[in-house]
């Protein structure tokens, strides 16, 4: 099932990104986009979770997301 808004992702995408919007925007489009792709949910949220890492880091320490450092 495809994500229309953030508030439809799934809690636990929610609450990891949860302070950063824009990694949501990025997971939810991602996911949409390899769900047509793929048709298999594990493998389209290994997607979308690979595009959110490609602009964002998560802080170990904190477990918090960043945006990468160019």
């Amino acid at each position: 099932m495809p994500y229309d808004n953030r508030s439809d992702l799934p809690d636990q995408v929610k609450d990891t990104l949860s302070n950063v919007p824009h990694a949501q925007d990025i997971y939810k489009e991602a996911f949409n986009s390899a769900l047509e792709e793929y048709n298999d949910e594990s493998r389209t949220h290994a997607t979308a979770w690979a595009a959110v890492k490609k602009k964002y880091q998560k802080d170990e320490a904190t477990g918090d997301w960043h945006p990468k450092e160019s």
